[in-house]
């Protein structure tokens, strides 16, 4: 982490850099801001002199993100991205085409200490934080390896549902936020963005007071708390009453409703008389309940139900008239779940 990451820069930060540590006009900061926009590295950057460049290799590096494998689904056209950092940390993103444009997901922490049962990511605790550099470089790396192939292909909406929980790196998630949404910068509309927590109830209550209108996507996965308990340690901390009353909050700030995680886990939280209690929980509430078969963990010893259950658990809740749906499965032949790809690696010990 010795070199500057220019990526993660405002534009009165990379100013400043231009002016005081490169000697340069104050022009040149757009510059740079153009090409690091586009995913260049610094020799790309070819309307700067070759001593400029020279200069600014040796203190700083453009994207500190780079896509070590690509691999793309058989299935569907999910394609799945091992990144290696510039300290030879490995994260994932995912992306997913859809007729309203690409869906990036993204990781905001190498690993996480959130510890949920059926999470792959999990296993090997945090290792660190991602910078804003590095969160906001998967965007642009994506980005240029998809218009590599079609130049009309732009990311349009971003998931922070990758490795890591987003409000458990707070401050470098929120300046992210802010800097992917900049005019200057790629300009992505904030009401394209969802961000996924497994409950931090106060950092949540601080988010909806930041004038960030993203779509929040809460991890539930259990209509109670003695079930939530035994697959999410974070309810420990924050009894179910407590999250959903920093959901109402969270609605009352923003006018977004809340989309609501819930993974379907066969013998767990998958029955009828759980749809049940779950409707009777979230009635009232302005929220989506976003239907989840696991993804198998066999460290975990977790399954997913039948699809006969899974569309029994829908139209239960449908009843009830809550809004729900089925997420559609996508990339299931490439470790599509966060988590499994980095896993695999780490486990084979393969070098970078």
């Amino acid at each position: 982490m010795s070199r500057i990451q220019l990526l993660g820069m405002s534009q009165t930060e990379l100013e400043r850099f231009v002016v005081e540590e490169l000697g340069e006009g104050k022009f040149r900061a757009k510059q740079i801001g153009q090409w690091l926009n586009r995913g260049a590295d610094i020799d790309e950057m070819t309307n700067l002199s070759r001593s400029l460049r020279s200069r600014m290799s040796e203190m700083a590096v453009s994207n500190p993100v780079r896509i070590l494998e690509a691999y793309k689904s058989k299935l569907d056209e999910t394609e799945k991205f091992l990144y290696v950092l510039e300290d030879g940390n490995l994260i994932e993103g995912v992306v997913m085409r859809y007729h309203h444009g690409d869906t990036l997901c993204v990781s905001t922490q190498v690993g996480c200490r959130m510890g949920c049962a059926f999470c792959a990511s999990t296993l090997e605790g945090r290792v660190r934080n991602l910078t804003v550099g590095e969160i906001l470089g998967q965007v642009v790396a994506a980005n240029r390896h998809i218009q590599a192939q079609d130049e009309t292909r732009k990311i349009h909406n971003i998931v922070l549902m990758g490795s890591g929980e987003p409000l458990d790196n707070y401050d470098s998630v929120v300046t992210f936020l802010r800097r992917v949404n900049a005019p200057e910068g790629l300009n992505i509309s904030l009401r394209n963005i969802s961000l996924s927590t497994c409950g931090l109830v106060p950092k949540m209550r601080a988010f909806a007071k930041e004038g960030l209108p993203v779509t929040l996507s809460v991890s539930l996965h259990a209509p109670n708390d003695d079930i939530r308990r035994r697959i999410m340690p974070i309810a420990n901390a924050y009894p179910m009453n407590e999250l959903l009353d920093a959901c109402r909050v969270y609605v009352a700030e923003t006018g977004r409703r809340v989309v609501f995680e819930y993974a379907l886990i066969r013998n767990v939280n998958c029955a009828m008389e759980h749809a049940d209690e779950l409707a009777a929980r979230l009635r009232g509430l302005q929220c989506h309940v976003n239907l989840i078969p696991l993804n198998d963990v066999p460290e975990r010893s977790l399954e997913a139900p039948s699809r006969q259950d899974v569309s029994a658990f829908l139209k239960r809740l449908e009843k009830r008239h809550i809004s729900a749906t089925v997420r559609r499965e996508m990339g299931a032949d490439i470790e599509g779940a966060c988590g499994q790809l980095r896993r695999k690696v780490l486990q084979e010990g393969q070098t970078i």
